[in-house]
């Protein structure tokens, strides 16, 4: 099947969301669809799944004009979109899952558990992968649940496969096997949209590539003809920075300090400390403890053992609230679930931690809170339209940069950042290092958790690795590269730690 799309307009209001687009993707290959978040990525494939309409424009499957008003009718022409939330039902089993709302029934209309577990399997020997149909969701790692929804999509017969941020929560084994079973695919003629802003995976499993800028298809092509730096260069429209961003300044004061943190199955021992204007690193593999860790520092993780001290007085956080007023603040890795709350608009998720003290005999001042929101929102260059507009009208760069608004606004001592560019793109990415790197000089003490290595590498002073929840050690300066941290978060500086330990007594 071939699937183009072409002269696609969109607007939203006044807003130009796409214009002019052309689009296309063949079976037997795998189109990365790149842009910066607001780029006009989704609303493009939102067309293309019957979810939104077209202003303008045509679509053609074969070379036939098509024009798709539902889900359904997409889903039935043979274009299934896979979105970044997955669309399971942890509590059924796989074939639950893959037959939920076209259940096969017997006599007696009952269900054919038997005929849908065959079906499922012929699915899976296709696809090449070992899964049993009547294993329950809920014991699948997520490298298998995005198996799963792939595996439904080519149940319903679909030619044409978009995978919307696939690998996101995925470890590197699990995307491993996520792009294997996508080059099976390739090599049977299924089509594939790969839209991400991890660009060297688009280099390792894409074919072709198509870039977005602010509404307007800016490059295409073979991935065999391009490199990273220039798909960077142009999502932003500049050359995107690589150089280290670690800062040269006088540190200040101790402000947090942790002695033998430990809670069970989770951390072990952990001691640190940061100081002011310092931007310290944690980082790992999946599992390793570091946002368990820092979740009890703010009060959301449960009771630990230890000491916490913050500028040398000793404090114990029993919840956020705590933390808040300590002057702790957390930017939480999954922002859908725990940074935004998505029933508020724009200004209510970039305020609400601030409303305790712009609060007078139980009223805010609204005129100072939408002030300092503004102030920060220009200072991140957030993409919006109204204050008043719902969160969830921005893309995912832009609430992420709502969040962090937040918690300017705050003015804390201490800001934890977990994850804080994970599904962002790569010129959203670099406003957050920047705003980062403000806050340090500004004598914030940073604290960055991250399990991308390069970015810990870029943006830290100093950096501590974890392994299945103990510090296997420190790196700073010329020892702070990515064989390094690798080394020691695959368990490599245990034996070291274990042999100084005892040389120590």
């Amino acid at each position: 099947m071939t699937l183009e799309m072409r002269n696609i307009y969109k607007s939203f209001g006044a807003n130009n969301v796409l214009r002019d687009i052309d689009f296309t993707v063949s079976g037997g290959e795998i189109c990365a669809l790149l842009g910066e978040n607001g780029a006009g990525k989704s609303t493009l494939m939102n067309i293309l799944g019957g979810v939104l309409p077209a202003d303008q424009g045509e679509l053609r499957l074969d070379g036939q004009p098509v024009r798709f008003r539902t889900p359904a009718e997409s889903l039935a022409a043979g274009v299934a979109f896979i979105h970044q939330e997955l669309n399971l039902v942890n509590d059924l089993a796989i074939f639950e899952n893959m037959f939920i709302g076209r259940e096969l029934k017997g006599r007696a209309g009952l269900l054919d558990s038997r005929a849908m577990c065959q079906r499922c399997q012929e699915v899976f020997d296709r696809m090449g992968v070992d899964l049993d149909p009547r294993v329950m969701v809920r014991d699948l790692d997520a490298s298998y649940k995005q198996i799963v929804e792939i595996a439904r999509a080519l149940l319903m017969e679909a030619a044409v496969i978009i995978m919307d941020e696939p690998t996101t929560s995925l470890t590197d084994p699990e995307i491993d096997r996520v792009f294997d079973m996508m080059r099976t695919l390739k090599s049977q003629g299924v089509a594939m949209v790969f839209i991400s802003h991890k660009l060297k995976e688009v280099m390792a499993v894409c074919t072709r590539y198509t870039v977005l800028r602010d509404g307007a298809m800016v490059a295409a092509g073979d991935v065999a003809d391009t490199t990273v730096d220039q798909l960077a260069q142009h999502m932003v429209g500049h050359a995107v920075r690589t150089e280290s961003l670690r800062q040269e300044h006088s540190l200040g004061q101790e402000v947090l300090r942790a002695q033998h943190l430990s809670q069970e199955r989770r951390f072990e021992d952990v001691s640190f400390s940061v100081r002011a204007g310092e931007v310290l690193g944690f980082t790992g593999l999946l599992g390793d403890g570091r946002s368990e860790l820092f979740q009890a520092i703010f009060g959301s993780g449960g009771k630990y053992q230890g000491q916490l001290y913050l500028e040398g007085r000793p404090v114990t956080v029993r919840n956020t609230s705590q933390a808040v007023a300590l002057g702790i603040g957390y930017v939480p890795r999954d922002r859908k679930e725990n940074g935004i709350i998505k029933d508020m608009d724009i200004l209510e998720n970039g305020s609400i931690v601030t409303w305790p003290r712009q609060g007078r005999g139980g009223f805010l001042n609204w005129k100072q809170v939408r002030e300092d929101f503004q102030r920060q929102a220009e200072a991140l260059r957030i993409k919006m339209g109204a204050q008043s507009d719902r969160i969830g009208s921005l893309s995912g760069g832009n609430q992420q940069k709502v969040v962090l608004a937040k918690w300017l606004n705050a003015e804390p001592k201490v800001l934890i950042f977990d994850n804080p560019t994970q599904g962002v793109d790569v010129g959203a990415k670099e406003d957050i290092y920047d705003t980062i790197l403000k806050l340090a000089a500004q004598g914030v003490a940073v604290v960055v958790l991250s399990s991308e290595a390069q970015e810990i590498v870029r943006l830290c002073s100093r950096a501590l690795v974890l392994f299945h929840g103990r510090v296997q050690g420190e790196l700073q300066g010329e020892a702070l590269n990515d064989q390094e941290i690798m080394r020691l978060a695959t368990g490599g500086g245990e034996g070291e730690q274990k042999e100084r330990m005892a040389a120590n007594g």
